[in-house]
């Protein structure tokens, strides 16, 4: 029997009472806050509002020392964890405990991220994410005794100190990533030359899709803005891709494409797999590799300074533009010199990014490894038998 079984069977042999989060909690959120007034008034103190990371940093804070919030929408139902002073935002819920001697606050924060399925499903998920107050409240929380409460939190914070150390190292790390790749795409004078992207290759793109030759399942996944570099949520058939393919535009493997909308930047090389990409949002350089190669040119555009057009429902990168932007060529005049430098600065980044970025090696895996352990012993610490279900 293990130290909570037998804390169970001393304190609570007739399960666990469950009371609502809006009887033993004081739920509210914060005043209006944006950017405008972040700009405006910058400061020392985080602004959390609806995203894990804050949206700013302003001169004045609302919160001390109430540190669980509830992301009321958009990413709906996060929960985050802010010690200390802070801004909340309007769009935070505040868990205060009304009783920390009965509920202690680091138990109902590990047992709110437990409580996720059970928010969802609270929320409404028609347009923009919502979770109204009056819905959060309803939430049944565990009320077991504080001996077992403290166990649990001290079983539970061992694993999130492993992954807060190794997030931390990880920071460091993509620090270290992003000096070098500044050092080493940063030439003598007269050792390289600034060039367009537009003097080195033509921007390309994918033939439209219509809405009406995607599918849910099929062929070849179609890859959209908000999906891309990640997992694809629409497909078409063989037939068009290949129809396509053979027509029009297409990336040869190796090729880096680029995010043109939304996420401004964001880089993935074309594996040469079959798939198919979103005109004008996803876009690529069909550039000279004699003049630069594609890996140089994918560390290349994640320091790129891209002149991104604002003020539309989304932020984008034309064409044009993209042909403007300026990226520096080593030894322009001395074209295998040239590569040889590239390939050495390529070398030295690729084994930061393989560390600081790669899902199956290095910290982002050991990360990902140590926060599923504290999800399998968080959601199987605090699966507490009701009195109704022990009588049962």
């Amino acid at each position: 029997m293990s130290r909570i079984d037998e804390l169970i069977a001393e304190h609570c042999p007739q399960g666990v009472e469950f009371e609502s989060l809006g009887e033993v909690c004081v739920i509210k959120t914060g005043p209006n806050i944006n950017k405008t007034v972040i700009a405006e008034r910058p400061g020392p103190y985080p602004v959390i509002n609806s995203g894990r990371d804050p949206l700013g940093y302003v001169d004045h804070f609302n919160t001390e020392n109430d540190p669980i919030g509830i992301a009321s929408r958009g990413s709906v139902g996060l929960v985050t964890w802010t010690p200390g002073r802070f801004f909340r935002g309007n769009l935070n819920y505040s868990c205060t405990v009304k009783d920390p001697e009965r509920l202690g606050v680091r138990f109902l924060y590990h047992y709110i991220l437990h409580a996720d399925a059970e928010i969802q499903a609270l929320a409404t998920h028609q347009g923009i994410p919502a979770l109204n107050a009056s819905a959060l409240k309803t939430l049944q929380v565990p009320i077991p005794p504080r001996e077992i409460q403290a166990e649990i939190v001290r079983i539970l914070d061992t694993f999130t100190e492993l992954t807060t150390e190794l997030t931390t190292e990880l920071t460091t790390r993509k620090r270290q990533y992003s000096y070098y790749r500044s050092q080493l795409l940063s030439f003598e004078q007269g050792e390289a030359e600034w060039r367009t992207l537009g003097d080195i290759g033509d921007v390309k793109m994918c033939k439209r899709i219509l809405k009406n030759e995607t599918q849910p399942e099929g062929d070849v996944p179609f890859y959209k803005i908000g999906t891309f570099g990640k997992m694809a949520d629409a497909y078409i058939s063989g037939d068009i891709f290949d129809d396509y393919k053979r027509r029009y535009s297409f990336p040869r493997k190796g090729d880096v494409l680029l995010s043109a909308a939304g996420t401004i930047g964001r880089a993935v090389v074309y594996d040469g797999e079959p798939a198919y990409f979103q005109d004008s949002n996803i876009v690529w350089l069909d550039n000279d590799e004699s003049i630069v190669s594609n890996r140089y040119l994918w560390h290349f555009y994640k320091v790129a300074k891209w002149a991104v057009s604002e003020g539309g429902t989304i932020d984008r990168l034309y064409n044009e533009n993209i042909k403007k932007t300026k990226i520096i060529v080593p030894y322009p005049n001395d074209p295998k010199k040239s590569l040889e430098e590239q390939n050495r600065v390529v070398a030295i980044l690729d084994k930061f990014d393989a560390l600081t970025n790669s899902l199956t090696q290095g910290l982002p895996r050991e990360i990902e490894l140590r926060q599923k352990q504290y999800e399998y012993y968080r959601d199987m610490l605090l699966s507490f038998p009701k009195p109704d279900e022990v009588e049962a």
